[in-house]
This record gives structure tokens, C-alpha cells and sequence, in this order.
């Protein structure tokens, strides 16, 4: 099981919550996610490894910019 934790700016609202969610949920191997506009919080866990360009660029599809802390 891989834990990967980043740090996403510009979210502010549940929306952002929404389609960061959406957009990383489309990378393979996360399973689980967790996000929160009100720390810029994102956890994403998954059986195997986790590509942090992916999430990264997932991120940034959903608008927002993210670095793995």
C-alpha cells in the first residue's frame, strides 16, 4: 500500500474539492482520496506504487497546482 501526501494551492471551496478529486481519481492506481480546501491537503493511497507526475498533472488538469510534501 503506497501513501502519497501534497500540498494543492488554490483551492478554496468545496467545488475545488470536487474536481481534484475527479480529476485524480483517473489515475491509475489511486484508490482512496482525501482533500481538503481548507489545509490544501491532498492524501491519495493505492495498492501499488503511485506516479507523482500523474497526480501532479492531475492537479493541474483540475486547475489547481500541487507539489508532494
Amino acid at each position: 500500500m503506497s501513501t502519497h501526501e501534497y500540498q494543492v494551492t488554490g483551492m478554496t471551496c468545496g467545488h475545488c474539492e470536487m474536481s481534484v478529486r475527479e480529476e485524480v481519481g483517473d489515475v491509475d492506481g489511486v484508490n482512496d482520496i482525501q482533500v481538503s480546501a481548507d489545509t490544501g491537503k491532498l492524501l491519495v493511497s493505492g495498492p501499488g506504487e503511485i506516479d507523482d507526475a500523474a497526480v501532479i498533472a492531475a492537479v493541474d488538469e483540475a486547475g489547481y497546482a500541487a507539489v508532494r510534501s
